[in-house]
């Protein structure tokens, strides 16, 4: 017990300072990630306000079986999966781009104000960049008057669900891709100069440097950040899916996520335990792809795995 109690002592006046800046974030992972999991019986029961989560009646699965009895199950699920990763691979290539773009900048007072107008638009609210977003196709809006003015047909937008998938990615990629550009540049900037150093030396190219050097080394991070991304492939932005759609119906053939699902579900028909399954769902198939991802990097890369 003594040796114990003074390896704690020692490990607390070594690593103190650290955990006292962890505790924070570690407060809030317990009160708003965690404690709320207990929240997830829900699902599994008829959930009645006046008795309350513990005094609810229990109905096992039939919240899923109502879910899955229906086609906007597989709808929600297919479009979820299939818009965040055309997000996850334009979002990585086009911050990768950016990234290495930045980096060849020579002139600082250029390369602050470029990062600068590319982080800009990850501080706007998708509230605010749907209200753009309808100014630009609206039925009088920019987009269809620069049709009619070059003798094109106009479009409904917010009537042609086709056409939302494209309007969303380039969306996503505005928004967010200078912000993660910034990550992969500080990466970038961490690189040793004297391996590019050698390179020049040896004859390499510009884009050599690029292709043997800068991608190699920053791969660990490339990996980590699209894990990270798969992890949250399930979890949609509900602002963007929300806020630029407009919650029309007529676009919930491609646009329709399990977010909006669950929000509509629970504002329609105040049904809590079938959003909760919906949500309960969500996150397990989201957990269950990050472990699978991560065997595949480990098999590949083991050194590259998160865990």
């Amino acid at each position: 017990m003594n040796a114990a109690y003074r390896k704690l002592v020692k490990t607390g006046r070594t690593n103190g300072p650290l955990m006292l800046m962890a505790l924070p974030g570690v407060i809030y992972l317990l009160l708003f990630k965690y404690l709320p999991m207990g929240g997830i019986v829900i699902a599994f029961k008829d959930y009645n306000f006046s008795e309350g989560i513990l005094g609810s009646d229990w109905v096992g699965l039939k919240n899923f079986e109502f879910l899955f009895s229906s086609q906007d199950a597989w709808r929600i699920t297919l479009n979820t999966l299939y818009l965040n990763f055309l997000f996850i691979v334009t979002g990585t290539i086009i911050s990768l781009i950016l990234a290495l773009s930045l980096n060849e900048l020579r002139s600082k007072w250029f390369h602050s104000t470029v990062q600068s107008a590319f982080f800009l638009p990850y501080l706007l609210s998708w509230v605010l960049v749907g209200y753009f977003v309808y100014a630009l196709l609206t039925t009088n809006g920019l987009v269809n008057k620069t049709l009619e003015a070059f003798g094109m047909d106009t479009v409904n937008w917010y009537a042609a669900p086709e056409y939302w998938p494209f309007i969303l990615v380039m969306l996503s990629v505005w928004k967010g891709a200078g912000y993660t550009s910034i990550i992969y540049l500080a990466s970038i900037l961490g690189i040793n100069p004297e391996y590019y150093e050698a390179a020049k030396m040896d004859g390499a190219s510009r884009m050599q440097q690029v292709r043997y050097i800068t991608i190699p080394l920053i791969r660990p991070v490339i990996i980590m950040m699209t894990l990270i991304a798969l992890g949250n492939i399930f979890h949609s932005d509900f602002g963007m899916f929300y806020n630029v759609t407009r919650n029309a119906g007529s676009l919930y053939a491609t646009t329709d996520v399990i977010d909006t699902y669950v929000f509509r579900m629970f504002r329609t028909l105040g049904d809590v335990g079938i959003s909760s399954a919906a949500g309960f769902y969500q996150a397990i198939v989201g957990f269950m792809l990050v472990l699978f991802t991560n065997m595949i990097v480990k098999r590949i890369d083991r050194e590259n795995a998160m865990f």
